[in-house]
């Protein structure tokens, strides 16, 4: 019976792939085995790539360990928030700090249309505090219209305790609306999120029929907890690098890239002027 559900799927992941004109996610969990190690010590590798697509109303924590790798999590973040959308739950919500604000920037609306997002579809809050936040959110989520609900915040307040995650992780599961923290550091702390996901920018791979130009948005991710259905920790360790398509993330495999031979010349010390910059590579 197992044998037979297994086979429907794969036929049905075909089927889709035929009519996204994209590589099957079996494929492409291949590749990540020979990344990550053997398909024995990585048995659930198709099940992993079945987290891009996890159910409504799960609780996820995505990690950047440095700000600066924000925008990476970010869109990785509205990756999968995109993928919960449906005609009854059009709207993601996103929210920060207000005080925060300045230092993290905004979604940019032509990047989200690129990426599939309608920006009138997601709603943009900047709250004072962080008590103002949880409640935010918890109204948020309430909310049948919604999709997902992606909190931003650099610091790591008292108030978002265990407790508190608990409380959010109960309320998306009744509602059906998923929430995403998206933190940032090195350090981890205790909570009753469901996935937690750490999110890298890597170099993006070559266009086709231009090596100079930057190709797909390329995201390195670990997964670093899994509590989801009966395989719970299976995943736990796995790494995925993914591109970012228009039918959504597709797993990479780097051995298939190699480096141009085109000339690159190092970064500037310091800010310069477009005029000289551009002129730097002519002089030297």
């Amino acid at each position: 019976m197992a044998s037979l559900a297994k086979a429907e799927l794969d036929l049905l992941r075909a089927k889709i792939a035929a009519i996204e004109k994209r590589p099957v996610l079996a494929d492409g969990a291949a590749e990540v085995a020979q990344r990550v190690g053997s398909e024995e010590s990585h048995p659930a590798l198709i099940d992993v790539l079945d987290l891009l697509v996890s159910p409504a109303g799960t609780l996820h924590e995505v990690f950047a360990d440095e700000p600066r790798n924000g925008t990476a999590a970010l869109g990785f973040t509205l990756g999968l928030a995109r993928a919960l959308v449906n005609s009854q739950r059009q709207a993601i919500i996103y929210l920060q700090l207000a005080g925060e604000s300045q230092e993290l920037g905004l979604p940019y609306g032509v990047g989200l249309k690129q990426s599939g997002i309608d920006p009138a579809c997601l709603v943009i809050g900047r709250i004072g505090t962080v008590v103002e936040l949880l409640w935010a959110m918890e109204e948020a989520i309430a909310c049948r219209a919604v999709a997902g609900v992606i909190t931003d915040i650099t610091t790591h307040p008292k108030a978002l305790d265990f407790t508190a995650s608990r409380r959010l992780s109960l309320r998306a599961a009744a509602s059906g609306t998923s929430v995403f923290l998206l933190r940032y550091g090195r350090n981890r702390e205790a909570s009753a999120a469901k996935l937690r996901w750490r999110v890298s920018p890597a170099p993006s791979g070559e266009r086709q029929f231009d090596a100079r130009a930057p190709g797909l948005p390329r995201f390195l991710i670990d997964i670093e907890k899994r509590r989801l259905g009966d395989k719970t920790q299976r995943t736990e360790g796995t790494s995925l690098l993914l591109d970012w398509t228009e039918n959504g993330f597709v797993s990479i495999k780097p051995e298939r890239h190699t480096q141009t031979s085109i000339e690159r010349h190092a970064s500037l010390p310091r800010p310069v002027p477009a005029a000289l910059g551009y002129g730097l590579p002519k002089a030297s």
